[in-house]
Order: structure tokens, then C-alpha cells, then sequence
């Protein structure tokens, strides 16, 4: 996909942040729909369907973390990249928004150049991870469909945010394999991005509660595994 097929929404109240990453990434090509507030973004994620929303927390009339959890479930919207971009680094704050369903977090102050290279990782990991995982695979009572982001459980169809499903994913390609954390890390969310100690912590956590308790095991020291 060429960056001028790229849509991407940024969501921020502050109207010079708006400018500078605005002018920034439509300096790439990409095409850039702004937003002031979380209602806003809801109403044009719908409209515009963007590939990447970047996303402040803290905004009037409806946060960020609201407005990506409303954006999850919206039908189209399961596979857009969602980012947060806000001056919250706060631990508690992360984990809010990763288990809203985010899929990175960058904190400000950041140097629009270094914004625009986080953006374009987050977009060529996400392409050629689709490009990898374009396949269906059955474990169990589950079915995963790589190519388009679906997972059926029991015969009833499930819709994941996207980082659980590539957590998933991962986890039931080789179930009772022990995936070390820093390997976890690096396939779902890439060398590029820092997350916190407890993001995979939070995604397990989800996972037991729609998947069941019992098909996923804590190596304590080491990572996680799937077991049928």
C-alpha cells in the first residue's frame, strides 16, 4: 500500500499538535482527518475508516481510552492501528489504554520526525504481519483466521481487538510451546515499540476471560503457553 492510500485520523485538543503532526505526516503523503475530542473521532473513524488512529487520553467530552474501546467494536475498525500520543506516562495509564485495545503507546514530548518513523514502523509491521499470518489454522475448539482477523469459538464467531488476536494467534500456532516474554514482545509488538512489564500480563488477562482459563499456563520466570 503506498502512502497516499494510507489514512490515517489524529485526535489531540491542543491545535498546535493538531498542525505539527498534521503538516508532518501529510508531508509523507499520507492522507491526514483530524479530530478535536473523542466524540469527533468516533464519528469520523466510522466515516473514514482510517488505517492508523493516533490518540490522545485526555481529552473534553469523551477521553481516549473511552474512544477506543467504542472504536473496537465497531464494525471496520477491529484492525486499525491505534496509538496513543499523550504526555500520561503514568504506568496505570498504559494499562488502561492496552487493555482498551491499543496497540502502541508514545509519550510527549516527541520530535515530529521521530513520530513520523514510530508511525511508519506501526504500519509496515502491521503489513507484513498480514502478509505472514494470511492463512486459517484450528486448535481445538478454536478457529483462527489470519487473513481476516476472526476467531471462532465453539461455532460462535469472536471479534478481538487486534493485539489479543495477534497474541493468540502466536500462542496456538505451536500450542504447549512456551513463548518467552521477549519473544511475545517482539512478534505481537515489535522491537520498535516500549511497552510496559505488564502489557502481556493485560492480554493474557482478556484472552482467559473470552478464550477460558484453563488454555493458557504462566511459566513463571519464562512466558506463556497454550494448551488444549
Amino acid at each position: 500500500m503506498k502512502n497516499e492510500d494510507v489514512r490515517v485520523l489524529l485526535v489531540d485538543d491542543e491545535q498546535d499538535i493538531l498542525e505539527i503532526v498534521s503538516y508532518n505526516l501529510s508531508l509523507e503523503g499520507y492522507q491526514v482527518f483530524t479530530a478535536k475530542n473523542g466524540i469527533e473521532a468516533v464519528s469520523k473513524a466510522k466515516k473514514k475508516q482510517p488505517h492508523l488512529v493516533i490518540l490522545d487520553v485526555m481529552m473534553p467530552e469523551m477521553d481516549g481510552i473511552e474512544a477506543c474501546e467504542i472504536m473496537r467494536n465497531t464494525p471496520g475498525l477491529e484492525n486499525t492501528i491505534i496509538t496513543f500520543l499523550t504526555a500520561r506516562g503514568e504506568d496505570y495509564s498504559q494499562l488502561a489504554g492496552f487493555d482498551a485495545g491499543a496497540d502502541d503507546y508514545i509519550q510527549k514530548p516527541i520530535k515530529p520526525k521521530v513520530l513520523v518513523s514510530k508511525i511508519k514502523a506501526l504500519l509496515r509491521r502491521s503489513k507484513e504481519q498480514q502478509a505472514d499470518d494470511s492463512d486459517i489454522h484450528t486448535v481445538g475448539n478454536l478457529v483462527i483466521n489470519r487473513e481476516e482477523y476472526k476467531v471462532i469459538n465453539n461455532g460462535q464467531e469472536m471479534v478481538l481487538p487486534r493485539k489479543e488476536f495477534e497474541l493468540l494467534a502466536l500462542l496456538t500456532s505451536k500450542p504447549d510451546k512456551v513463548f518467552k516474554r521477549e519473544v511475545i514482545l517482539e512478534k505481537v509488538w515489535g522491537n520498535e515499540v516500549v511497552v510496559g512489564g505488564r502489557t502481556i500480563d493485560v492480554h493474557i488477562r482478556k484472552l482467559r476471560e473470552k478464550i477460558g482459563d484453563d488454555h493458557f499456563k504462566t511459566v513463571k520466570g519464562v512466558g506463556y503457553k497454550f494448551v488444549l
